[in-house]
């Protein structure tokens, strides 16, 4: 069967009738609720909070964020962001409490700095994969996407982005846009192996307790995959690079993709030296 990513762009794909037949299928509302609640659970959020709530849809998430109480005080708060109108159109249907913003996440987080204490997003981020113009990447739009979700939270913030990676490629693609935006991330797959298997990138900006390890958000998360990219880009030596080397070709090429540019492809003859005629 073929991933809806694959078929038409969000805002396309998700009309007006497949935004209702998502959004009353008895299914998906237990899906939706089960991967929201996993989510919080990674946030671990002690107080009530200000969400951002990436890919928003119909509000499926942001009715267990409104309905969740943190053990001091009320429930949390929340803002969605969605690119499909159809999908905001329902949940304004639904009357959700939360906000919601008509807005590509692939074109940034359209938020002032420091705005949210957490983020999550549910299914949506494997979305920003696909680049529908020939003036795009998928390396500039989940750029464009992380950069703007580090910017708007706090210091100290948190976000969980459940996500269904197509292989393990896009699954490093992923991982390591939210690191070279400044992340520290880690990589939890629930039920590994297996049909109802889930995979959670879960996300810290420096300077709050945790300082980019997140082993701590849950406690017996033994088994994460601890990435913290301020620690290893420190560790690079600059210096050692030499101008027009396959290494400083690629730091280049890396830094063009991050602004969003297109880049040729690389090769194996990438940095290769030609050889002098006669």
């Amino acid at each position: 069967m073929s991933r809806p990513e694959d078929i038409l762009p969000p805002d396309l794909f998700y009309n007006d009738s497949e935004s209702h037949k998502y959004t009353t299928s008895s299914r998906i509302q237990h899906i939706q609720a089960s991967m929201t609640n996993r989510a919080l659970e990674l946030l671990d959020l002690k107080y009530p909070s200000l969400i951002l709530d990436v890919g928003c849809g119909s509000g499926l998430s942001g009715q267990i964020l409104s309905s969740t109480e943190p053990a001091d005080g009320g429930p949390h708060t929340w803002i969605g962001m969605d690119i499909s109108a159809s999908m905001l159109g329902v949940a304004l249907e639904r009357e959700v409490e939360g906000d919601l913003f008509l807005a590509d996440a692939g074109q940034g987080v359209p938020f002032r700095p420091g705005t949210f204490d957490a983020a999550i997003s549910i299914s949506a981020v494997q979305w920003l994969c696909n680049a529908e113009s020939s003036e795009e990447t998928a390396q500039g739009r989940l750029s464009r996407f992380f950069n703007g979700l580090y910017a708007s939270l706090r210091r100290g913030g948190r976000a969980v982005c459940q996500f269904y990676p197509k292989n393990d490629q896009q699954k490093g693609m992923i991982s390591s846009a939210a690191m070279r935006a400044g992340f520290g991330a880690g990589l939890l797959e629930d039920d590994p192996g297996t049909k109802s298997a889930k995979t959670y990138l879960v996300l810290t900006v420096g300077g709050g307790e945790l300082e980019g390890d997140i082993t701590g958000v849950v406690k017996g998360m033994s088994n994460v995959d601890v990435m913290d990219s301020r620690k290893k880009m420190a560790q690079r030596k600059r210096g050692e690079e030499v101008k027009g080397s396959k290494a400083w070709i690629m730091r280049k090429k890396d830094q063009m993709e991050r602004k969003g540019k297109v880049v040729k492809a690389s090769s194996k003859y990438t940095g290769r030296k030609r050889k002098t005629a006669f």
